[in-house]
């Protein structure tokens, strides 16, 4: 660690339940009832669940199907998400009154470096509760938020006392908070990743932390690095502004299942001129194709190929998906197909923003 590295005061802000409480704003008939947003038919998905429906287990990603089997009284109601934009709108002109260093993650969240802020406050932690008191008195909805000296730790600071509250992790406490931290509240640590620790004899923090680097690069790769490092309080990464995409994509579910390559050509077809659209109005490019492909057991294949060259024309996006498509055959029939493009012509920029060390100095005003 570099000592010579200042400390940042990082702010992670992240609406609760986002489109659900929205709607529940908009319609007071809703309120305090259990609520998802999404569709409610055989195939829909739940985007978004109220508190209220949390209780029951329903969560983002579920089937509709399973979430109404948790929780029977549960109401679906159709995502408006020009409304949810036109919201955090609102809420993001919070955000600028402090800072211009903001780097929203999607509409609901969003990091601020306060380290140095447009109010001269020298408390991220006071900084953190007037923007979430700000927030209510301009839209009516609850944010929660996490501050600490890094945006990992702040991202995982805003879980703990959600919904509408916040939590201060003091450079003094972040060793201690991140060795007492169960690794399935880790960020980066999914499911199956969580499950993997678990058969290593990684419970918590301090497990992770007694594992040497190399070990942790032999079982997860260069993930390894990552957690080796953020269980020490080590994560350099900047609030960015204006986030450079790794990846752009588009992809379709279908209302149909599709068994035939025939049918699935014309889907990618309008799939590969939606992702021209949305390259040429970013203006960027890539080298690797990517083929996502959903069976109807919900199994998810993916397929790339990498290019010698740049590529955002429909017409070489949607060739290089045709081979994909072709490459293996199909195990099922396909309920979504998606095209997406990596390896972009930002990595330049990518590489200007490189991360340096962070240090944990005990003695800062948070």
């Amino acid at each position: 660690m570099n000592a010579d590295i200042p400390l940042r005061k990082i702010i992670h802000v992240d609406m609760d339940a986002f489109y659900a409480s929205v709607e529940q704003l908009d319609n007071p008939e809703l309120r305090g009832k259990p609520i998802a947003v999404g569709g409610s038919s055989q195939r829909g998905v739940v985007a978004a669940a109220s508190y209220e429906a949390r209780i029951f287990g329903v969560r983002s990603a579920m089937s509709s199907v399973l979430a109404k089997r948790n929780c029977p009284e549960l109401i679906f109601v159709k995502a408006r998400f020009n409304r949810y934009k036109e919201i955090s709108k609102q809420i993001r002109k919070v955000f600028y009154e402090y800072t211009d260093l903001v780097e929203p993650l999607s509409l609901d969240e969003a990091y601020l470096d306060v380290t140095v802020n447009k109010k001269g406050n020298p408390s991220a932690t006071l900084i953190a509760k007037e923007i979430r008191q700000k927030i209510w008195e301009e839209t009516g909805l609850n944010a929660s938020a996490g501050i600490s000296i890094n945006k990992f730790i702040a991202k995982v600071a805003s879980d703990i006392n959600k919904p509408n509250g916040q939590k201060t992790v003091n450079p003094e406490e972040v060793i201690g908070f991140l060795e007492n931290l169960e690794i399935r509240k880790f960020y980066g640590v999914g499911k199956v990743t969580a499950e993997k620790m678990y058969g290593l004899g990684i419970f918590t923090g301090k497990d992770l932390k007694g594992k040497p680097q190399e070990f942790l690069a032999d079982k997860f790769g260069k993930s390894g690095s990552y957690y080796y490092h953020v269980v020490r309080g080590i994560h350099n990464s900047e609030v960015k502004p204006h986030r450079i995409p790794k990846s752009v994509g588009a992809e379709r579910t279908f209302s149909e299942n599709l068994s035939s390559e025939i049918f699935m050509l014309e889907r990618l077809q309008h799939i590969a001129e939606e992702l021209e659209r949305r390259l040429k109005k970013s203006k960027i490019a890539g080298k690797t194709v990517t083929l996502k492909i959903k069976y109807s057991d919900f199994t998810l294949n993916t397929r790339s190929k990498t290019l010698s060259y740049f590529i955002a024309d429909k017409n070489l996006i949607l060739e290089t998906a045709k081979e994909l498509l072709y490459q293996e055959e199909l195990q099922n029939s396909v309920r979504l197909l998606g095209i997406s493009l990596a390896n972009l012509n930002t990595e330049d920029k990518k590489a200007k923003q490189k991360e340096e060390s962070v240090s944990v100095q005990l003695k800062f005003d948070f």
